[in-house]
């Protein structure tokens, strides 16, 4: 396939959009920058663009997908239940990195919800992405624009890597500010349940709305209800090791695993700090500092990717707080290590 790669630079901001936006609506697929990931984009209505959306991943059919609207009045397009708490969280927090179960209609096809009776929907912080879903005229189906399990993409680049020849169109924008997907948010439980961590934290939903729990348990969930639920994602190559503990512990038990298996002829990766690069030798990257735990967000699928071009055979992870976004990046980068996750010992 001829993937179309489109700039919006140079006075082509508006043709390009334009002719993304004819792509969707004649059935094809576009990937486009969000403030959370770059998104893969498809007619949400139409069952046949869909299935393109999980051929070009190698994704699983009964993951679901989020719809993406342009505006609070396009939701009666998709559901025709509206509940009162939703409107709230819709009131303060869209445009946003905020994602809303809600329950679906006739319009949608199965596909889109992975056969459930529930659809995800939320309106992106982002102004191509406006203009896009505006310009096709649709809903907007659209899963992180990479392949099936690797680093979500928050550069134009990473798109490219993964998905030229498999799909119609990129739309080359900036860096996605955010670097982590959504938060998906089940307003149809009472509480509230926290399915996916992500761009808006746990403590500022529940400032609006009271007190959400945590969802279902991500190993075991036979039957995903939000994207991310049911299969390994966020991963780099090499398989990853997470270090829990205190930063002088991890940083300790860190460097004896990576003298013992470089002994054994691994080559080893570290994912480290600012407070902490220093104290590694070898393949090392830092996230940024701990005290900005926004930043380190926006920088782990990339450093992750980074990893992949040094050909590394096992990366060594430290751990952050949980707190505020921590909590979304501990999720992601949990998720890619498969739950491989080694107590150091101590507080974080």
């Amino acid at each position: 396939m001829n993937t179309l790669v489109l700039s919006l630079k140079n006075g082509k901001r508006e043709k390009s959009i334009k002719c993304a936006g004819e792509i969707l609506r004649k059935g094809g697929i576009v990937a486009f920058p969000t403030e959370t990931v770059y998104g893969l984009g498809a007619n949400a209505l139409d069952e046949e663009a869909i299935k393109k959306i999980y051929k070009a991943k190698g994704r699983p059919s009964d993951n679901p997908l989020i719809v993406h609207i342009s505006n609070k009045e396009d939701i009666e397009f998709i559901t025709d239940d509206v509940p009162e708490i939703c409107k709230k969280l819709m009131e303060n927090f869209w445009p946003g990195p905020l994602t809303l179960l809600f329950k679906k209609n006739n319009t949608l096809p199965n596909i889109v919800t992975g056969g459930l009776s529930s659809v995800a929907v939320r309106i992106p912080e982002n102004d191509v992405a406006l203009e896009l879903i505006r310009e096709s005229g649709v809903p907007v189906a659209a899963p992180s624009a990479n392949l099936s399990g690797k680093p979500s993409p928050t550069k134009a680049e990473h798109v490219i890597e993964d998905l030229m020849g498999r799909i119609d169109a990129i739309l080359i924008g900036d860096d996605c500010p955010v670097g982590i997907e959504s938060t998906v948010l089940d307003t149809l439980s009472d509480p509230p349940i926290l399915l996916r961590p992500g761009g808006i934290s746990k403590e500022r939903i529940e400032d609006v709305i009271g007190l959400i729990i945590s969802g279902q348990n991500e190993e075991k969930s036979d039957i995903p209800k939000a994207p991310g639920m049911k299969y390994t994602h966020y991963a780099p190559k090499a398989p990853v090791i997470v270090f829990r503990g205190s930063i002088l512990n991890m940083v300790a038990e860190i460097k004896k695993m990576k003298n013992e298996k470089e002994n054994e002829g691994f080559r080893i990766g570290i994912l480290a700090t600012d407070e902490t690069v220093e104290s590694y030798t070898g393949c090392v990257f830092s996230v940024g500092s701990r005290d900005r735990i926004e930043s380190i967000a926006g920088e782990i699928f990339h450093i992750f990717r980074c990893f992949d071009k040094e050909n590394i055979d096992m990366i060594l992870c430290e751990s952050f707080t949980t707190e505020g976004m921590g909590l979304a990046v501990m999720n992601r980068i949990i998720k890619a290590a498969g739950y491989h996750v080694i107590d150091a010992g101590g507080e974080i």
